[in-house]
């Protein structure tokens, strides 16, 4: 945003006082970062043989599963805090002073969020099903790539258009494309909510089958 010059994403020589480059980045960099964040919570466990002791101890699988999930949240989360030094530097080289888009910044924020929820939960999926790190974090990057872009992608091969308009509702991209503007629509919420949960649920699944 500040250092690399071209490309239309420095903010300097685009003359735009607007966090843009920042969201539009931001999801490539998490398609890395998560699941190097989430590829031992499981893996490591099972690799170790600490997992059997983990799933004797008083608390249910799911608890499990939403500690591990929430704990790689919060990492992300802390992770975002320094970039608001970029909103505070952004907000005083605007002219007038103060001429940003605040709501707006504020929204892409919560569409960051949840795109780490998502990419989290699938992180935490993939960890669950090996013992290897190494696999779970390939894994995890190959699902969150596809739910980022793979369902994008079929859907321009898709001739029908109704279809393919479908087939594109069911991908990342399109949900927080609408975030990534400040808009915060219940549809694109309810996305990744179901996204979350469909992933926890189901490592929680991968869990529970162990005890078979």
């Amino acid at each position: 945003m500040w250092i690399f010059p071209g490309g239309g994403f420095n903010i300097i020589e685009s003359g735009f006082a607007n966090m843009d480059p920042l969201f539009v980045v931001a999801p490539w960099v998490f398609l890395f970062l998560i699941p190097a964040v989430t590829m031992k919570m499981f893996a490591e466990e099972h690799r170790s043989g600490t997992i059997e002791i983990l799933l004797t101890q008083p608390i249910s699988d799911l608890q499990i599963v939403l500690a591990k999930f929430f704990s790689a949240v919060i990492l992300v989360v802390i992770a975002l805090l320094p970039t608001s030094i970029y909103y505070i530097s952004i907000y005083q080289l605007a002219n007038p002073v103060g001429n940003i888009d605040t709501a707006g910044i504020v929204g892409s924020y919560i569409g960051l969020i949840f795109l780490c929820s998502g990419f989290a939960s699938i992180g935490v999926f993939a960890s669950a099903l090996t013992s290897n790190q190494i696999v779970s974090f390939i894994l995890a990057v190959i699902l969150s790539f596809f739910f980022y872009s793979g369902f994008e992608f079929l859907a321009a091969i898709i001739s029908n258009p109704v279809a393919g308009n479908l087939l594109a509702g069911l991908g990342i991209s399109n949900h927080y494309a609408s975030l990534s503007r400040g808009v915060i629509d219940t549809r694109d919420v309810v996305y990744f909510i179901s996204l979350t949960l469909l992933f926890v649920f189901s490592t929680r699944f991968i869990l529970e089958k162990r005890k078979w």
